[in-house]
């Protein structure tokens, strides 16, 4: 619906649903919106933005506009009022930019610059710098208490730390109630810091070092403020040079648009830099998966880019590497594995690639083992979590990817979590969902072995045996279909195979149900119930799912689910197997995979084979490939005599890590392709040192399917390359012709070779625009799947009956579970996140939860150094008390790359669909060697789990408005 306004005299037709200020933002007209942010919306603290509205001045942030609004921006009476706002807010800081390391994107600056503001009243509150966090410090006398901060930490990301106590004199903000921002529950998100319009908070990584005199001494600076501002009533002139030193520092910062390399969120932000140091991250309102937030790796964990890395080329001699050049590296690689493939043949050399390879060096790693060494024996770290939820899905739906975005997931009425710790594992993405359960309402149950975050937050959250998720799911599949709640017209029309479905549940009785999970039949039913009830249902699983023996059969039965209740094809339902490494979905599609070619297109179809054929100019090898998780048995089956491995450390992510070291070490030549001196690197013939995500250009595709570029940083460390590059060079050592010049010329090939990528291209994909496959030839993406059809033949989903598989089980010797995942500050073997101090600092080591009664039972206290044996090996780790643990089942981190790396204790049980490891079957026994000394748990006191949240909604900024020195100058 459209209708006509006027603007400062001139009459615009306008959409109803905008607010003023949006209003005034689409036709380029300028109002100052100090607390306004797009993302956080009006918080409506600083007054700023007042215009006059049919003679009254109101707050263009949160007022819509009406048919035959006269708006008014700039009359006396507007002036008058804004002048008031910006006395309140001049008065809690002082305007010293050419001095502040803040005067390059200062939004406070920028409003008094453009209005001609020269003059403040000043005064400085009574509260000291705050600079206890590691990563960023709050300064209270530059706060204007705008709110951005508290908004977004309590309603965006949903952290719900801190706050503005409006009852101070003056008031401040606040974290945990007052307690000094390293001992509260902040997360270090810093998404507080990228709101702050002023320099209130700041990064530490850039203090000193974003201006010309940004860095010289505290209290010459100081000095040197009072003086250029000393007994002046205007200072037009310290602005005017204000002005100009903001121009000039654009060129010694540059600031390039880059995708996270963490988890699979993909969140994509600006990172600054002087030189090689990384000044700050900055997410940005247009930065399409994540917006304006961050975590606390994304932020602040880009350091290992300059830590000590890989930067030459090595070769082994007895049992030390020397540096060699990398034409001599090249060429031996290229010699040696010619010669094992004559000797042995192709299929005698394992090609795996790195997760956080771009889509293109992805593309270039299965070709060079399809093409160059003529091998399916190509895989990614998908194999180790997310390939079972590729097999349920590819077997129901048709696509093994989520089927909406991340929005939808968060928008769906009936939010259930399973085998995730979201807001550890995907930071990001639980902040969405926390959001929409803490503001709209929507239900959410959490289905896990540990109270996590999210399981605290839950409407249900319940706690299975291990192993008997399916049981669980198909229960509640059948007593929906008892009911008669199916979505029969959905089943009719979209789905083939129900009856079937329907019948392998008949063994599913709540009773059933009841007595294998534990789980009692009135939680059950009212599970059910809620799905009912609810008109979109979205389910999101992680490793908890996939990382056991039935991970493809429950996977499965959570997509059985959603179809039997019509949740595919519409937003705000669906399925989300979350990723969890940067690029791992885009890797596999666009083919690192043993078993299908780009675009999950099957290697037995002839008439793909050939169309890969003329392209490639090669004939496909017709053997199946081997997966990443048998190549360690096909090593020592004398069947792989090679490997070549890209950023991927074996040794650590592997079940059974004993079994790993010693197949290695029998390897003919192994090839390492790596940042860093892996475990896997040390048993390398040649060492290649990768460039990181920062060093070069390409695209990811996050869990959601969103395909973002990323764009070169900084110059590759040293003598290090990317992996397309080195792939390149390897590939025309042995005789192929490659000639790609940049990488969106392997787009260009991948997207003519594979129908879900036929529209992507780099112009579409320019600065932060994404498209989400499957990408029609004319651009048009898909931000959520399956809406008119499914991607088989007949165009209809399949049901597909699941199998039972039972877990490991625990036996006398063998009591406990031992279960693992992630933690929220570090990622994997912390090879990149251990190279940040502040990180190591918040999480220094890995330890052993145990639940109060099983401490009682073993004599355990905080910090007694325990042994951990499976049948396997053992490990020696510190032990933590802590009620997110309960009954037989202990947990421990992933994060360590040494003596409490978690696979020394993993058994070799696999998946026996997709070859995914049962890494979450462990049974094992503990034993206390150690009493502690002091008996400090393993968890710093400082680590933000030991302060609770304070939650709250927005800003509370009716308190503002009742204190006795607030200056209305609005109508509203």
């Amino acid at each position: 619906m459209s209708f006509r306004v006027k603007i400062d005299g001139k009459e615009l037709d306008v959409n109803k649903g905008d607010t003023i200020l949006k209003l005034l933002d689409k036709n380029g007209i300028y109002v100052p919106h100090i607390c306004y942010n797009p993302y956080l919306g009006p918080i409506r603290t600083c007054d700023t933005c007042v215009v006059e509205v049919n003679g009254k001045i109101v707050r263009a942030c949160e007022t819509y506009v009406e048919e035959n609004m006269n708006i008014r921006t700039n009359t006396d009476k507007v002036k008058v009022a804004r002048q008031k706002a910006f006395n309140t807010i001049l008065r809690n800081h002082d305007l010293y930019c050419t001095f502040c390391d803040n005067n390059v994107d200062c939004e406070l600056h920028d409003a008094v610059s453009r209005l001609g503001i020269y003059s403040q009243h000043f005064i400085p509150k009574p509260y000291e710098v705050d600079d206890s966090n590691p990563f960023y410090v709050y300064d209270p006398k530059q706060c204007i208490l705008c709110g951005r901060c508290v908004e977004a930490c309590q309603d965006i990301v949903v952290n719900e730390v801190i706050k503005i106590d409006w009852k101070l004199n003056p008031p401040r903000v606040v974290w945990s109630n007052g307690k000094s921002i390293d001992y509260s529950s902040c997360v270090s998100c810093g998404t507080c810091v990228t709101v702050c319009p002023v320099n209130a908070l700041m990064e530490k990584s850039i203090l000193g070092e974003a201006g010309y005199f940004t860095g010289i001494n505290k209290e010459i600076k100081e000095k040197l403020i009072l003086a250029a501002k000393a007994g002046e009533k205007n200072f037009a002139p310290f602005m005017l040079i204000s002005d100009i030193d903001k121009q000039m520092r654009n060129s010694i910062i540059k600031k390039t648009k880059t995708v996270c390399t963490f988890c699979g969120t993909g969140c994509s932000f600006e990172v600054w830099t002087k030189g090689r140091k990384i000044l700050k991250v900055e997410p940005k309102p247009e930065s399409p998966a994540n917006g304006i937030a961050t975590c606390i790796k994304g932020k602040f964990g880009l350091n290992f880019v300059n830590s000590e890395r890989l930067t030459k080329p090595l070769i082994r001699e007895g049992d030390r590497f020397r540096e060699a050049t990398w034409d001599e590296a090249i060429s031996l690689i290229a010699s040696k594995l010619t010669e094992i493939k004559e000797k042995y043949g192709p299929d005698s050399i394992g090609i795996i690639a790195s997760c956080t390879s771009t889509n293109e060096e992805g593309y270039l790693a299965q070709k060079f083992a399809r093409q160059v060494i003529g091998t399916n024996n190509v895989d990614n770290c998908a194999r180790y979590c997310q390939s079972p939820a590729t097999t349920g899905l590819i077997r129901t739906v048709g696509y093994g990817a989520d089927s909406g975005s991340s929005d939808d997931l968060a928008c769906a009425d009936l939010i259930i979590l399973i085998g995730t710790n979201t807001a550890e594992a995907h930071p990001v993405i639980a902040g969405k969902i926390k959001r929409a359960h803490k503001l709209y309402g929507k239900k959410l149950v959490v289905i896990d072995v540990r109270k996590h975050e999210m399981a605290e937050r839950a409407d249900i959250f319940i706690t299975p045996k291990v192993g008997t998720d399916i049981v669980l799911l198909n229960g509640i599949a059948k007593y929906i279909i008892d009911q008669g709640w199916e979505d029969k017209k959905f089943i009719s029309e979209r789905t083939v195979g129900f009856e079937e479905f329907k019948k392998s549940l008949e063994e599913f009785s709540l009773d059933y149900v009841e007595r294998t999970t534990g789980i009692s039949k009135d939680i059950i039913i009212k599970i059910a119930e809620m799905i009912h009830e609810s008109k979109g249902i979205a389910i999101a699983w992680a490793m908890g799912i996939t990382q056991h023996q039935d991970g493809s059969e429950t996977s499965t039965a959570i997509s059985n689910l959603l179809l039997l209740t019509g949740n595919y094809g519409k937003p705000c339902a669906g399925a989300f197997p979350l990723r969890g490494h940067a690029n791992v979905q885009g890797v596999g599609d666009v083919g690192a995979l043993y078993n299908f070619l780009p675009g999950y297109q099957s290697l037995n179809d002839e008439e793909v084979r050939r169309k890969f054929e003329e392209a490639w100019n090669c004939k496909l090898s017709r053997n199946p490939g081997i997966p990443s998780t048998e190549m360690v048995d096909a090593i020592l089956e004398g069947k792989i005599h090679a490997m070549y491995i890209m950023g991927e450390d074996k040794v650590l992510a592997d079940s059974d890590q004993a079994k790993t070291r010693e197949a290695l070490s029998k390897l003919d030549f192994l090839v390492v392709q790596d940042m860093f001196m892996t475990e896997t690197a040390k048993y390398a013939h040649v060492i290649l040192p990768a460039a990181a995500f920062l060093e070069k250009e390409g695209t990811f595709t996050n869990t959601e399917r969103r395909i973002q570029r990323l764009y070169k940083v900084m110059e590759p460390l040293g003598e290090s390359k990317s992996d397309g590059e080195v792939l390149q060079m390897l590939a025309n050592a042995m005789g192929y012709n490659w000639n790609y010049s940049n990488p969106s010329e392997i787009m260009k090939e991948i997207a003519k070779l594979a129908p879900i990528f036929a529209g992507v291209t780099y112009d579409r994909l320019e600065g932060f625009k994404s498209l989400l496959w499957p990408v029609k030839e004319d651009g048009t993406d898909s931000p959520y799947l399956y809406k008119d059809r499914f991607p088989f033949p007949d165009g209809k989903a399949r049901f597909y009956p699941t199998r039972i598989i039972k877990p490991v089980e625990t036996d006398e010797e063998y009591d406990l579970y031992l279960v693992n995942g992630r933690m929220l500050e570090q990622f994997h073997w912390m090879h990149m996140t251990g190279k940040t101090p502040g990180i190591m600092y918040k999480v220094p080591e890995t330890f052993l939860e145990v639940s109060p009664e099983l401490a009682r039972k073993l004599e355990l206290k905080d910090g007694d150094t325990v042994m951990v044996r499976s049948k396997t090996g053992k490990l020696k780790t510190k032990v933590m008390i802590t009620n997110r643990v309960s009954g037989d089942r202990v947990f421990l981190s992933i994060h360590d790359s040494k003596d409490m790396n978690v696979n020394l204790v993993t058994l070799d049980n696999k998946d026996p669909t997709a070859k995914t490891p049962a890494y979450k079957e462990t049974p094992v026994k503990i034993e206390k060697i150690e009493s502690c000394s002091v008996c400090e748990p393993p968890l710093p006191k400082w680590n933000p789990r030991n302060a609770e949240r304070t939650p709250q909604i927005g800003v509370k900024v009716e308190e503002k408005w009742q204190r006795k020195d607030y200056i209305k100058v609005t109508d509203q």
